[in-house]
């Protein structure tokens, strides 16, 4: 497994960016009251709601939305219900995409997702077609300066972390899904989230060239940007002096 790709990279550094503008506050609170609705109220009781609130924080959301996106799952101020829904489909050059939401009409949201796929250069596919070149892992951002790698990386692999890696300025814990609440728990204490939540991480990637990589970012950009769009994960890596070109 190759635990990240560019795309990972590229979309740490984009959500530093709208954490500032508080862009992501919406979806954040999206899932801290669909996690409540579904395992209730207490985060010691509920891991799913223990990693939302986390998130939630390390986004600098104030508590007061927290509290009130929790009263809203569990049912003690009115609320939206929302479904979980994630399409699959392929990009430019073959990259397959995930585009996981939380939607209150999912009619709409379909709509406007297949329409961003046949907009720049997308295809939708079926149910299953793509989900297998990923598996789900639970990943936790710490900034690096300041901390030591291997003292960082002892601590986690002793709580059930599978890796740590160095990616730009940031530490990435990797964990499985059934040890991350663990690994979550030995490290919060001691260490600030830069992000954290389980993620879909490709099995492989695929090498984009320049003939593909403007179309294929725009187009997971264009997903990332549906109100009802939570998290977009694509299997490609991209080479560095592309990207620069691309800035340019």
């Amino acid at each position: 497994m190759s635990g990240h790709s560019k795309w990972s990279t590229i979309k740490h550094k984009k959500a530093r960016l709208d954490a500032q503008r508080g862009k992501v506050f919406t979806r954040l609170i999206k899932e801290v009251t669909v996690a409540a609705r579904m395992g209730g109220g207490d985060p010691e009781m509920n891991p799913r709601l223990r990693t939302a609130i986390a998130a939630a924080k390390a986004a600098n959301m104030p508590a007061e939305n927290i509290t009130r996106g929790i009263k809203k799952g569990t049912g003690d101020l009115d609320g939206v219900s929302y479904d979980e829904i994630t399409y699959e489909g392929y990009g430019p050059g073959g990259v397959a995409i995930l585009c996981e939401t939380l939607t209150d009409n999912k009619n709409r949201t379909a709509a406007e997702v297949r329409h961003v796929f046949s907009k720049y250069n997308g295809k939708m596919a079926e149910p299953g077609a793509v989900a297998y070149m990923f598996e789900k892992r639970g990943v936790i951002r710490i900034q690096a300066e300041g901390h030591d790698e291997d003292s960082l990386m002892m601590e986690a692999l002793e709580a059930g972390a599978e890796d740590v890696q160095l990616e730009d300025d940031s530490f990435q814990i990797l964990s499985l899904q059934e040890n991350f609440n663990e690994v979550q728990k030995a490290l919060e204490e001691k260490y600030e989230f830069e992000t954290v939540g389980l993620e879909q991480l490709p099995k492989n990637t695929v090498e984009v060239g320049e003939k593909h990589a403007a179309g294929l970012l725009k187009l997971l950009d264009m997903l990332e940007d549906r109100e009802d769009a939570q998290k977009v994960t694509a299997n490609f890596d991209i080479d560095d002096s592309i990207i620069e070109k691309l800035s340019e």
